[in-house]
């Protein structure tokens, strides 16, 4: 019996057979299994769903309270900003990382890149707490020039960039690593210094993946608890909020200011995944 692919090739998942449409058994299985873990995000979302669109006036109220609004805006602005920092400070070291030869002094680097990937967040966040604190070794000298971290923005901006820094600074790395080292030593053939080189070349060419960086360092950033409320349980960010309101208010309140956050939250990762399709789109040829 003929079979075709549809993609065009030997390598087509989905086949088509004649006189009826076949799938592959494994990637039958594969779609099975996968859909477990799919299946029970959906059922978690689903269940808090039905319950709080059951009463939408007690949700619209919740969502429209100047306390939840500025309390989402704040969260997002502190994780952009500790992505910045990311973006800042990690990209150069990201660099070094993928050029570099190994050797054990680059793999105790690595080591320490990938700590608070491990570390409970509780003991992430007195890390934190400790060196930015008002008699830290960091905390002091900076309190004396009037920026302070304990209960205040600044001190949620250093939590969320110390738990998402592994995120960006290792999808830096891979990317970097992709690219080919012979592209720079043609630019640098031509005349092109390392900078210049690293500006003109190897960044463009690994937008797609600082960009996903990006994505995922921000999303733990706005996502951390733990490590936030040890050094700044002041200013709310969303989830000390609805920490809070479980523990004053009950689970009512609590679940629909989390609906709000999974809602808004789902609408611009949306949005971010769907720009990661065209970002560097011409250069993934490479």
């Amino acid at each position: 019996m003929k079979t075709e692919t549809l993609s065009g090739d030997k390598g087509g998942l989905w086949r088509a057979e004649r006189p009826g449409w076949h799938t592959d058994r494994c990637i039958l299985w594969f779609c099975i299994m996968g859909a477990v873990i799919v299946g029970i995000t959906v059922l978690a979302l689903a269940n808090i769903a039905i319950t709080e669109l059951a009463d939408p006036a007690h949700l619209f109220e919740v969502a429209a309270s100047s306390e939840v609004i500025g309390s989402i805006l704040l969260t997002f602005c502190a994780g952009a900003n500790a992505v910045l920092l990311l973006v800042i400070f990690g990209t150069p070291l990201a660099y070094v990382l993928a050029r570099s030869r190994p050797s054990r002094f680059k793999e105790v680097v690595e080591s320490v890149v990938d700590i608070p990937l491990i570390l409970p967040h509780t003991v992430a966040g007195l890390l934190v707490y400790l060196l930015f604190m008002r008699r830290g070794w960091l905390g002091a000298p900076l309190a004396e020039i009037g920026l302070a971290f304990e209960d205040a923005y600044p001190g949620t901006v250093v939590a969320m960039l110390f738990v998402a820094s592994p995120f960006f600074i290792n999808s830096m790395r891979e990317g970097f690593e992709k690219v080919p080292v012979h592209l720079e030593n043609v630019a640098r053939t031509l005349g092109a210094g390392t900078f210049t080189t690293f500006r003109t070349v190897t960044l463009p060419l690994s937008l797609r993946h600082m960009f996903n960086g990006a994505i995922l360092a921000w999303g733990r950033a706005i996502g951390e608890f733990a490590a936030v409320i040890m050094i700044a349980y002041y200013p709310f960010i969303i989830s000390t909020l609805i920490y809070y309101s479980f523990t004053t208010d009950g689970i009512h309140t609590s679940r629909s200011i989390a609906f709000v956050v999974i809602v808004i939250s789902f609408a611009v990762f949306y949005l971010l995944r769907r720009m990661t399709r065209y970002l560097g789109r011409y250069d993934d040829r490479v």
